[in-house]
């Protein structure tokens, strides 16, 4: 399951480095991402990623949220992949874990966090910017 972490993609327009830090939680942050739940989400973030071409990194289930490492075609943009994710398994979880259906009334929160991750800090890009006139 573990990607390169430097490896640069490419579409028919782009070549593109986007990878990205996503966190969501259960509603009310619940401890409900458990008893084979936590598996079965992973495998269908999986399967979502496959299907949108989305690189997994690193993936780590905790009892209350999800933590991701991805790349992220920019065309397609990371919110797809995580709406189209949450949906996904909030509906596939719930229909095999009968316990996830009764104690909220969603599976997940409307929020979810993410950070760009990349291979430079700040300061350098910055500073790559700020030196092209001098090249």
């Amino acid at each position: 399951m573990m990607k390169k972490l430097t490896q640069y993609k490419k579409n028919n327009n782009i070549t593109y480095f986007c990878n990205y830090h996503i966190i969501w939680c259960t509603k009310y942050r619940r401890d409900l991402l458990k008893n084979g739940a936590d598996t079965d989400l992973i495998n269908i973030i999986q399967d979502v990623a496959n299907e949108l071409n989305v690189d997994i990194i690193e993936i780590e289930v905790m009892l209350d949220h999800v933590h991701i490492l991805a790349n992220v075609d920019p065309q397609l943009g990371v919110h797809k992949f995580i709406k189209t994710s949450k949906g996904r398994s909030s509906r596939q979880l719930r229909i095999k874990h009968k316990a996830l259906k009764s104690r909220v009334p969603t599976l997940w929160t409307n929020s979810y966090f993410i950070s760009t991750v990349g291979g430079a800090t700040l300061d350098v890009v910055k500073k790559y910017i700020e030196d092209q006139k001098n090249v």
